[in-house]
């Protein structure tokens, strides 16, 4: 149905008040267009599935970011009739002799707010840029020389925070309850994941003991970067209570600070109205957002393993040339005498004086490989698995999500179906008055149990969304790391190439 023939029916009077009050509720004062993403939150008012709503939008979109008056009655009239079962079709339109249906979207003045949400930043979306999430934290853990114990010896850690200009000292079982009690407040959040309390079986018989423990501690501070620098845990209350409290009892400190605070959903101001801010294709959106960032992932891990394997090279370079050069100094420092020959002047003697001398240059060059080996794990490789610990924690949550929030709502709807049709069989089948009571009665609950599941889903496809956006925030780290390894020209093509793929996340 073209717009012209459509505004002829609005000519006739078909168009109930209710869509002008709509339309004056969520226009401008100065443009009485409406901003697609404000009839999209319209949209996601509705209890339509996110296919009608894609439909319905794409019946209006007139691809300007806008919707003009006549659009909006359009769009008011379809989601009325997908609202009674039928086919969001602009055909069934043409033939309406009678007023369009009014549509189920509660009082206009109560759809004012989406509009507020156009003028100002909207909770969904994170402005925070790398460069404002790395001045957050920094975050340093070094080892502490091990300590026996009555029975075993441990390992302990100086804990370093560059923002509350603290150290404190932590062993891993106080990680261990700080990552649990993390997980327990924000289930719906990327919580990096804590490395191995102990070299799983096979792993030392590639690595010794001590590589080991390095390798843990490294983690570690990564693991307390992501957290300190992430724009929701950085100020929450278990963060700066791990980070500063120098108590003799940390675990107890986090595990009553928990309790007293419970888990986001609880405490977060947009949990009950996280459905209003999200897109009408956010499940599409997530769909294509996990599959992009789970090829990221494949493909760093790969990365990661060649700069391993780079610096590995360097050092042993630089081993090879420290051997090097202290053979040329035993040579040079090799006093015994030397035989006169009868044929020929030896050359000896002026020889081991420059093999000597030499020997200091492939110490040098031993040093420089050396720094180089350091600067490769410490800027590259370090850097690439943080990215990497990012990454791997946006899947676990993906996975969280699917089977936590989604699967305890399904199996929820499977028992209210069952609970349904055993009231109907009571009805139809007369039993005793009290177990059809108590039958109606569990019903509600969990009829309740539903609500607050789907209010929990929404919440996680909130955080979810805000979730993907940090793992983007996070890709132009990636230019410098690269940019490490390559010359200059290369340097500027990979920061460059980072940036657009950046830019081209819109929905991130």
């Amino acid at each position: 149905m073209s717009a012209l023939s459509f505004y002829g029916l609005l000519n006739v009077g078909s168009v109930p008040s209710y869509y002008r009050e709509v339309h004056q509720a969520i226009c401008s004062r100065t443009d009485e267009r409406v901003p697609l993403s404000v009839f999209q939150r319209v949209l996601s008012r509705t209890t339509l599935s996110i296919t009608v709503q894609n439909q319905i939008a794409e019946h209006v979109n007139s691809g300007d970011g806008f919707l003009s008056k006549v659009s909006l009655y359009k769009g008011l009239a379809l989601i009325a009739l997908a609202q009674q079962g039928k086919p969001p079709s602009p055909k069934l339109l043409e033939n309406f002799i009678q007023e369009f249906p009014k549509p189920q979207l509660g009082e206009p003045k109560e759809l004012q707010s989406l509009k507020m949400q156009t003028a100002q930043e909207s909770p969904l979306n994170l402005s925070l840029t790398l460069g404002e999430l790395l001045k957050k934290d920094t975050i340093k853990v070094e080892l502490i020389p091990e300590k026996k114990g009555l029975f075993l010896k441990h390992v302990e850690y100086q804990v370093t925070s560059e923002r509350f200009t603290v150290s404190v000292y932590r062993r891993y079982t106080d990680f261990d309850v700080f990552h649990e009690l993390l997980l327990q407040r924000y289930a719906y959040r990327v919580v990096p994941a804590l490395p191995p309390k102990r070299a799983l079986k096979g792993v030392l018989t590639s690595m010794s003991e001590r590589e080991f423990i390095e390798g843990r501690r490294r983690a570690l501070g990564r693991f307390l970067n992501l957290v300190a620098r992430h724009p929701v845990f950085s100020e929450d209350e278990l963060v700066k209570i791990f980070l500063t409290f120098s108590g003799s009892d940390v675990q107890t400190k986090l595990r009553d600070a928990c309790k007293k605070l419970g888990d986001e959903f609880m405490t977060c101001k947009y949990a009950t109205q996280a459905k209003d801010y999200l897109p009408a294709d956010i499940q599409s959106q997530f769909s294509s957002s996990r599959e992009l960032i789970k090829n990221i992932h494949n493909s760093f891990q790969k990365l990661r393993d060649r700069a391993e394997r780079m610096a590995e090279r360097s050092k042993e370079n630089a081993t090879d040339l420290l051997m090097f050069g202290k053979e040329l100094s035993s040579l040079g420092s090799d006093e015994s005498p030397v035989p006169i020959l009868a044929s020929c002047k030896s050359p000896w003697a002026a020889l081991r004086r420059s093999v000597k001398g030499l020997s200091v240059e492939f110490s040098l060059l031993s040093e420089k490989a050396a720094q180089q080996g350091r600067r490769e794990e410490d800027d590259v490789v370090e850097k690439l698995n943080l990215f990497l610990d990012l990454l791997q924690s946006y899947r676990d949550l993906c996975e969280r999500h699917e089977k936590g929030v989604l699967h305890e709502h399904q199996r929820a709807l499977q028992k209210y179906g069952v609970m349904k049709r055993q009231i109907l069989s009571a009805t139809v089948q007369p039993k005793e008055q009290v177990s059809v009571e108590q039958l109606e009665s569990r019903i509600v609950q969990q009829e309740n149990a539903i609500q607050a599941m789907e209010l929990r889903n929404y919440f996680s496809l909130f955080c979810l969304h805000q979730e993907s956006q940090l793992i983007f925030t996070y890709l132009p780290i990636t230019s410098h790391i690269l940019g490490f390894c390559f010359p200059n020209k290369l340097k500027f093509d990979i920061s460059n190439l980072v940036e657009g793929v950046n830019g081209e996340a819109t929905f991130l």
